[in-house]
């Protein structure tokens, strides 16, 4: 027999950190239960099995799959809020149509990812990873060193939002032309030049990707996007793995096209291709961009405020849809 549904039941599918003691914190002094999944991330059938057994009037997820058929499965649920920015682990149109919240956290590692991304454009240029390497195997080679002025160097940024902009405003201030491409392009931005996807791959040294995972940008950048690069030049993604094809980026560095592949995402993580550990030009990190004390602890209270605050028949701060049925500005339902 399926049990009965308790009131104000949160589920939280999976977390990245080492407690829930954030989420219980906020879940439980508004007077809700949480109950709480498996900390590493589990499978869409995991998850639907939960809902189906705690029947949830809320989700909490950090990278565990909420399936449309989890959406579907408690008759109480009214927001999936994610511990992130995006959305590709979550049934965002089935939620719609069922008049369920989905919302997120986009504005809490702007500064870790945009620092993580110039960071990795900065070891790229002063070889730091590559001649740590090195040094550690017994190497010390300074007269081979071929390294570069970033001052001098044109860096292309994929994608002009919070975190692009952030990136942007701080490669600019070591001098370097700044060329971006973005659905949305800037108006009047000094020091900032709009341009087609294209055209931007075939000026920029440096591509830093800053978008969001969906159907149009799986593969953003493949083959025939790094062909048209300049020879020697670095790619940068600290966003989903899935905007790159890994397999031609390998070819890429292996060719000479790339001199460097700067990666804290992969469309294979956590599984590493040996191909492009064992690369020189390969800096890689385990999907920590977002990391910092500070961002994690944030993320973690706003996401279950969220939930709160729906469950309260308040408007979510950061809702990503609008649910059928639910009034324009309200967390209640018709």
């Amino acid at each position: 027999m399926t049990p009965p549904s308790r009131p104000g039941t949160v589920l939280l599918t999976d977390y990245a950190w080492p407690d829930d003691s954030v989420e219980r914190s906020v879940i439980e002094e508004a007077g809700l239960t949480l109950v709480t999944g498996p900390a590493d991330p589990t499978t869409a059938e995991s998850v639907e099995k939960l809902v189906a057994e705690h029947r949830p009037a809320g989700i909490l997820t950090c990278w565990a799959p909420v399936s449309a058929a989890a959406i579907t499965t408690s008759p109480d649920l009214r927001i999936v809020a994610r511990l992130g920015v995006g959305l590709d682990n979550i049934a965002v149109e089935a939620a719609t149509e069922r008049g369920v919240w989905v919302t997120n956290v986009p504005d809490y590692c702007v500064e870790e990812v945009s620092d993580h991304a110039v960071g990795m454009v900065l070891a790229w240029t002063r070889g730091l990873a590559r001649y740590d390497r090195e040094v550690r195997s017994g190497s010390w080679d300074p007269a081979g060193a071929r390294l570069r002025r970033l001052s001098t160097l044109t860096c292309g940024v994929v994608g002009y939002g919070r975190i692009g902009r952030a990136t942007a405003r701080k490669l600019g201030a070591f001098g370097c032309r700044i060329l971006v491409h973005d659905p949305f392009p800037p108006q009047d931005a000094p020091g900032i030049e709009p341009v087609g996807l294209e055209e931007l791959l075939r000026r920029s040294d440096v591509v830093i990707l800053h978008v969001p995972l969906t159907k149009d940008t799986h593969h953003l950048i493949g083959a025939a996007q790094l062909a048209l690069m300049p020879p020697g030049g670095l790619l940068v993604n600290v966003s989903r793995g899935g905007l790159v094809d890994t397999d031609a980026v390998i070819e890429a560095l292996h060719g000479g096209r790339l001199d460097g592949a700067a990666l804290d995402v992969l469309e294979t993580e956590p599984q590493v291709p040996a191909a492009l550990s064992a690369h020189p030009g390969a800096l890689l990190t385990p999907h920590v961009a977002f990391s910092s004390d500070a961002s994690v602890t944030e993320l973690r209270r706003r996401a279950a405020e969220e939930v709160v605050r729906v469950l309260g028949d308040e408007a979510p701060a950061h809702a990503c849809n609008s649910p059928h049925g639910v009034p324009a500005g309200s967390g209640v339902r018709r």
